[in-house]
C-alpha cells in the first residue's frame, strides 16, 4: 500500500528520488507520470495507469468539449519514466513547469497512486482549502469505527 508523506529535493537535472518505502511497493522500475487535477503530478504503476486510461477513454468522447479537456489534461501529457538505479525519476520539463516544481518537493503516497507537489504550492493548497477539508471530513464521520 502506497502511503506516506515525504520531502525530497529536485536536482538540477530535474530528477527526484522516490522514497525507499514507496519504491519498495512498486512492481518493477517503470512508472507513468502525468498532470494531476490540482497543481501536482500523479504517478501510477503502468498497470494502474493502463486501467485508469482505459476507463477514462471509455467514459469520454472526443465530440464533447469537457471530455476533450479531461483527455488533454490527464491522458495526453502522460509519460512512462524509468526509475534509475539510484531510485530517481527524471521528470520531464513540461510536467515540472505544470506543477511549478522548483527545488523542495512533497511526495504523497495515496494508496494506488503518488502525488508530487512543489513544497510551497502544497502549503498554499492547504492554506486555501483547510476549511473545505474540515467540512468534507465531517461528512465522513460515519466511517469512523
Amino acid at each position: 500500500m502506497l502511503t506516506g508523506e515525504f520531502k525530497n529535493v529536485l536536482d538540477e537535472k530535474g530528477r527526484l528520488i522516490l522514497p525507499t518505502r514507496i519504491r519498495n511497493e512498486l512492481p518493477g522500475n517503470m512508472v507513468v507520470i502525468t498532470q494531476g487535477v490540482d497543481r501536482c503530478l500523479w504517478i501510477f504503476t503502468p498497470s494502474q495507469w493502463d486501467s485508469l486510461a482505459r476507463k477514462l477513454m471509455e467514459s469520454t468522447s472526443p465530440f464533447q468539449s469537457r471530455s476533450r479537456m479531461v483527455q488533454r489534461r490527464i491522458i495526453a501529457p502522460a509519460q512512462e519514466i524509468e526509475i534509475d538505479k539510484a531510485g530517481r525519476i527524471a521528470i520531464p520539463q513540461s510536467l515540472r513547469e505544470f506543477a511549478r516544481l522548483t527545488k523542495e518537493c512533497v511526495i504523497l503516497g495515496i494508496d494506488k497512486y503518488i502525488e508530487v507537489w512543489d513544497a510551497d504550492e502544497y502549503a498554499s493548497y492547504w492554506q486555501e482549502n483547510e476549511a473545505e477539508f474540515r467540512g468534507a471530513a465531517e461528512e465522513l464521520s460515519s466511517l469512523i469505527l
